[in-house]
């Protein structure tokens, strides 16, 4: 494939949207903005953010990004796949900011008053962005591949062995999440808003 026919394989690049000129722009504008308020990262502040988001757990094995991979000759364009991905109780004492994506569910105004009673401080979050997302780029990937293979007899046992997953992980693997985070809203800004994984 490689010598007689001068093809390679490569990753299909998931992206969720194409995006037009406004989201991009709103894309940078909400980076530069976060950007600046947690001082690209170094703010205090940053302990007080909490991402929240939902995602099924499958028992079957999901296609994972290797698996997607294609054979595309020297001069094709790179393939691509568009995809259309108990707060106050344990955190008393400090205020909350929760970051979240703009779901409906979300979004929705009972949603947002309840937030309000319980005086959690909404991070908004730009449309059509979950490689700006720790869940998303971070956190589900990584626990979904912990819970690969497994096989659950009851919704609550796969709710506790998520638990279980995200209470093992160490202290430095979520700063280095949140590091991550803020180097992406930076790559963001550079790429004018496009996204730029692999870039």
């Amino acid at each position: 494939m490689h010598e007689q026919l001068g093809v390679k394989k490569l990753f299909s690049r998931w992206i969720p949207h194409s995006l037009c000129e406004e989201q991009k722009a709103a894309r940078v504008t909400w980076c530069v903005r976060t950007l600046e308020r947690f001082h690209a990262g170094s703010s205090n502040s940053v302990y007080n953010i909490v991402s929240g988001d939902e995602s099924w757990i499958y028992a079957y094995e999901p296609e994972t990004k290797n698996q997607s991979r294609v054979w595309v000759f020297e001069n094709e364009l790179k393939p691509t796949k568009i995809v259309v991905s108990e707060l106050r109780k344990e955190n008393c004492n400090r205020r909350i900011i929760l970051h979240h994506d703009n779901a409906s569910s979300h979004t929705a105004h009972r949603t947002k008053e309840f937030l309000e009673q319980e005086n959690i401080k909404l991070l908004d979050h730009p449309p059509y962005s979950p490689d700006l997302s720790p869940n998303d780029f971070y956190t589900f990937p990584k626990i979904k591949k912990k819970l690969r293979g497994h096989r659950f007899s009851s919704p609550e046992e796969a709710v506790d062995a998520y638990k279980t997953a995200i209470l093992e992980t160490p202290t430095s693997e979520w700063n280095g999440c949140f590091n991550n985070w803020f180097r992406r809203m930076e790559k963001c800004v550079k790429f004018r808003g496009e996204y730029f994984e692999k870039q």
